[in-house]
Parts: structure tokens; C-alpha cells; sequence
């Protein structure tokens, strides 16, 4: 039997909609990737190139309204998240919305009612959830052999010593720079494995020259007997751990990245990888144990990563037989942690978080 084809729209054919969703989207049985709005002519000559099939457009209208649509992906820059998924709920539409969800839970909270009121799917896209590297923390963290956990350290680096010209990632605008960016997802991963913090303490930078964005930050979230302690930078030439988890019974320190986002930018497709989303052993984390009152050292293989089931998750639940994987609500939470943490460094303060008050 074949499966019920759900036809997409993708709204922004910058570098998120090439990378991280058209090339997941067409691995994934049931999606179909129908129209893109693709605005330059670079970005119309790689949309030929690489889905010839696929329909340009300039308008978004053209998507969001169009009748042969179900489902509309947004992957613009994060100012225009809130005015597009709104008008592409009063369409009609499921909506997936590239991650950071939105500016502020004020706006993810009226997109939330928005898409109960239409009886519309609204998810956002915390592919992070899927890297190799997270799922591996998280199996090691639920083994228990650690013991209890005392102190959780993640970070997402990168290194780019000079600004992009008109990256709007790198402007003065709201919703730019690396917290919002990067630092989303450590966010979501930190709520999903630990709950909603206690309170914030931020330190947020702007380290370059000319930067007019944040491009470092340091996250300290509070937990019960637990500190979770969240960092990015763009000037990190070496790279630090991963992830590094300390326990009453030992230790797992992570070095390496989930192999997903090179493969995309090298053209790869999950469909066509047999090994798609497996690590190399080189990059496997390394678990420090007390055994019996011995010391046990060994290096763990790592998950596999799985950028393609969240679109898998999305087409299930369309179709009524799955729940969403990533709620709304859950991506409204991050925004959440977000605000607390400007607002504690702006204030140099704790703030403490209270999840009732960003909903």
C-alpha cells in the first residue's frame, strides 16, 4: 500500500533550507518537497540543480496559500518566524518552524493557542535532539553508571575570527547571535534530559571585532544537587570537550561532533548513506568508572544519529498515528531560558525561572 504523500513548502532556500530540511525532507517516504520560495538566482540555479521537480517561487504567498500544500517549513531568518507561521496557521497549514521558535514566549504562546484554535500541527525543528553525541550523553546518563550526577558541562563552538557581510545572524537585530543560535540547542537537550532550571546566571559577549551580536555565552543553570553549565564561542580554534558529565561514581567526557551537518554540506543524503549518522570510533566518548571499588576505563560507541526522524515524526503525526516529538511548548520554554538570560546579564544577577510565568 502506498503511503498518503503530504506536499511541502519550504519557505527560505538560504543555508538552512539547503543543509538542514530540503535534503531531510526528500530522504523522508510520504514528504514531498513541492514548492520553494527561492528569491536570488543562486539560490533558484541550486534548487534546479538538486530538485528539479520542485516548484520556485518568489512570493510566499505562493506557498502559504496554495491549495496543494500541507505542510509549510520556515526557514527564514528568526524575525520573520512569528508573522509567517501566523499567517501560515489562518491558512490552514501545518507548520514546522527552523529553531529558535521565536523572539520571545509572548509570541510562541499566541502561535501555540493560534494552532489549537486552527487544529493545525505547529512543531519546531530541534533536529539537535538527533545528533550522535546527544543520544549517547543521554543513554549513559540513563544507565545510572555514573551515579548521581553533580555537574553537567555541554558546548556548541565554532570559529569564525571575522564578520559575514549582511548575515543577519550577525546584525543588531532581535533574535541574533549565538544564544539564540546555537545555544538553543543546548537549551532544549538540557531541558529534555534534566526538566525546566531553577534559575539562570549568563555571561554574553560580543568577543570579535565589529560584532554587533553576541558571540559568546555561558549559561549556568540551576538544578537540584545539580549545576548544568551551557557555553558557545566563535573563537574556539582547539576544540574543548563536548560534553563532559561528572557523577558521585565517575566520569564520561565526549569530544567530537555529530557527522550529520558535514555530510548535508557535502551534498550527502541520509536516504542514500547506509551509514548515515554514524560516528567514527576516533570521536567516541570516554566513560571513567568506579567498578568494585577498581577503576574501569572505556571508550562507549556512540548513537547513531538521526536528523531525518523528526520530519519522520512530523509525516506520522499528520497522519494521525504519533505524537509530536518536539511540542511547541518545549520550544517555547527554550525561548523562555533565553529571556531570563538576558535579562540576567543586562541585570548581573540569578534570575530564578518560573515555568507557570512563561506560559
Amino acid at each position: 500500500m502506498s503511503k498518503r504523500r503530504i506536499n511541502v513548502g519550504l519557505i527560505g532556500f538560504g543555508m538552512a533550507g539547503q543543509v538542514f530540511h530540503a535534503p531531510v525532507i526528500t530522504s523522508v517516504e510520504g514528504l514531498k518537497l513541492h514548492r520553494v520560495s527561492a528569491r536570488r538566482q543562486e539560490q533558484r540555479d541550486v534548487l534546479r540543480s538538486r530538485y528539479a521537480d520542485v516548484i520556485a517561487v518568489d512570493d510566499v504567498k505562493a506557498i502559504v496559500h496554495a491549495a496543494d500544500i500541507d505542510l509549510v517549513v520556515i526557514a527564514t531568518s528568526n524575525v520573520a518566524h512569528y508573522a509567517l507561521t501566523s499567517e501560515a496557521l489562518l491558512a490552514g497549514k501545518h507548520v514546522v518552524v527552523e529553531k529558535p521558535f521565536t523572539i520571545t514566549a509572548k509570541e510562541a504562546n499566541e502561535l501555540i493557542a493560534l494552532a489549537e484554535a486552527q487544529n493545525c500541527i505547529l512543531t519546531v525543528h530541534h533536529n539537535a535532539r538527533w545528533n550522535s553525541d546527544y543520544l549517547t550523553v543521554k543513554r549513559i546518563i540513563d544507565s545510572g553508571r555514573l551515579g548521581r550526577l553533580v555537574s553537567f558541562e555541554a558546548r556548541y563552538d565554532r570559529f569564525r575570527n571575522t564578520l559575514r557581510e549582511n548575515a543577519w545572524r550577525e546584525a543588531d537585530l532581535p533574535g541574533s547571535g549565538i544564544l539564540y543560535d546555537l545555544g538553543a540547542h543546548l537549551i532544549d537537550q538540557s531541558i529534555q534530559l534534566f526538566g525546566f532550571p531553577n534559575a539562570v546566571n549568563a555571561d554574553l559577549r560580543m568577543q570579535r571585532p565589529g560584532a554587533r551580536a553576541v558571540d559568546d555565552f555561558e549559561l549556568i543553570l540551576n538544578y537540584p544537587q545539580l549545576k548544568v553549565s551551557l557555553k558557545g564561542a566563535m573563537l574556539v580554534k582547539e576544540p574543548s570537550p563536548r560534553y563532559a558529565l561528572y557523577g558521585l561514581n565517575g566520569t564520561f567526557v565526549k569530544y567530537g561532533i555529530d557527522p550529520q551537518e558535514a555530510a548535508l554540506k557535502a551534498g550527502e543524503s541520509p536516504r542514500e548513506n547506509p551509514d548515515w549518522g554514524r560516528e567514527p570510533r576516533e570521536i567516541w566518548g570516554k566513560l571513567n568508572v568506579l567498578l568494585d571499588g577498581q577503576d574501569h576505563i572505556e571508550h562507549v560507541e556512540s548513537e547513531r544519529g538521526d536528523y531525518p526522524a523528526f520530519y519522520r515524526n512530523v509525516y506520522e503525526t499528520i497522519c494521525g498515528r504519533q505524537s509530536l516529538a518536539v511540542k511547541p511548548e518545549e520550544a517555547r520554554d527554550v525561548i523562555c531560558v533565553i529571556e531570563s538570560a538576558q535579562r540576567s546579564w543586562d541585570e548581573k544577577r540569578t534570575v530564578a525561572l518560573d515555568l507557570l510565568a512563561c506560559r
